[in-house]
């Protein structure tokens, strides 16, 4: 299976250099915890910044008088300096010449400068080039480029993004960006939208500190093998020993009315003798929660803390995380999370293309179907 980046896409079409609210994600380049530390004993998020987390945070507070200086008008609305990575939520009150990608790079270049400040060295424009790059070890394409700038920050501009790489890993980390060159930023949907965005960057700390305190309930699997097929996993991996597993399956319209499937006696009766099973005991609930009578029993047993196996399309990769509702019943120990690998390879369903919404939903189903009468031990081949 592929590793996925923690990145997503740029939202292909999308104006940014037009007003908007924005999600932020910096990640510190290897990964490297140096913005912050988790400490349980320093109270609810436990969360305890480094000098140079301190000093990145205040950077980000000054971004909206720093970019007014060039004739942007934004605001900040939220941030958080996790151990290696950071969060913050910024809005553009008006247009701009300069796009988010723009000030995101100052940003960037200004926490750079700090952290490099904090070991001693000098602004890569007021810095000579390692005298490495002109040795025989060098590759020939950076003896030339280095030769002809004066300072690190000026070879460092030209040179192309394969290189920079290759630059930096040859002259060390000390000399590297403090984060990595790509950032991942969600558009703002609404003011709703915006509130969700403010609470999970809020939020972060506290979910850190719980995954540090609850490893057995908050495992993140890259690859589990259970029966014949593979998952990703997120969650409690101990309800897969439960000694019952119920799925819950509903279609969309009833098969004689043609209703909506949650709306009919049917359901209700089903909808019964699904909590009894669980209020008695013993039972794990088993869906995808794709149709809508699922989704209503997948909430319920979120909010009502009851056992859940959920099968999902998304892929469960090193750094993926879930929402607050499932994260939440995660720390409880209530749900794990399963994404099947290779799902659009499973086969196609009716004549639909394998990988199509359609196929996928039935073929989530019929795993499933799988887990729940599986009963051997499901084999953990890599964890995060």
């Amino acid at each position: 299976m592929t590793e996925l980046s923690s990145y997503r896409p740029r939202n292909a079409g999308h104006d940014y250099h037009g007003r908007g609210t924005y999600l932020i994600t910096l990640v510190v380049s290897g990964r490297e915890r140096l913005l912050s530390r988790l400490d349980p004993a320093k109270g609810h998020d436990g969360l305890v910044l480094t000098p140079l987390g301190e000093a990145v945070r205040h950077t980000w507070q000054q971004t909206p008088a720093r970019q007014l200086a060039h004739g942007n008008r934004v605001v900040v609305h939220a941030s958080v300096c996790m151990p290696d990575h950071f969060h913050g939520v910024i809005e553009v009150l008006e247009p701009m010449q300069w796009s988010l990608g723009d000030i995101m790079q100052a940003f960037k270049a200004v926490c750079t400068s700090l952290w490099q400040q904090g070991q001693g060295l000098p602004t890569s424009v007021n810095r000579p080039i390692s005298a490495k790059c002109m040795s025989e070890d060098a590759p020939a394409w950076l003896r030339q480029k280095a030769a002809m700038h004066s300072n690190e920050g000026a070879l460092v501009r030209c040179l192309s993004k394969w290189q920079r790489q290759e630059y930096y890993a040859f002259v060390g980390r000390a000399q590297r960006p403090l984060f990595d060159d790509n950032y991942d930023d969600t558009v703002c949907l609404d003011a709703r939208h915006r509130r969700a965005m403010i609470a999970y960057v809020a939020d972060n700390p506290r979910r850190a500190l719980l995954r540090q305190l609850l490893p057995d309930v908050l495992r993140r699997c890259l690859h589990v093998q259970i029966g014949e097929h593979h998952y990703g996993a997120f969650g409690n991996l101990f309800l897969l020993r439960w000694p019952r597993r119920l799925q819950v399956q509903c279609h969309r319209r009833h098969p004689v009315t043609a209703q909506p499937y949650e709306e009919t006696a049917d359901y209700a009766n089903e909808r019964r003798l699904w909590e009894a099973a669980v209020i008695e005991g013993g039972t794990v609930i088993v869906t995808p929660g794709i149709s809508r009578g699922e989704q209503l029993m997948k909430h319920e047993c979120l909010q009502r803390g009851y056992p859940l196996i959920q099968l999902q399309k998304e892929p469960i990769g090193r750094y993926w995380k879930p929402e607050k509702s499932r994260f939440d019943a995660c720390a409880r120990g209530s749900l794990l999370i399963l994404a099947p690998w290779h799902l659009d390879t499973m086969g196609t369903v009716g004549g639909v293309p394998a990988d199509s919404d359609y196929s996928r939903f039935h073929n989530l189903n019929t795993l499933a179907s799988e887990i729940c009468a599986f009963e051997g031990e499901a084999k953990i081949i890599k964890n995060q």
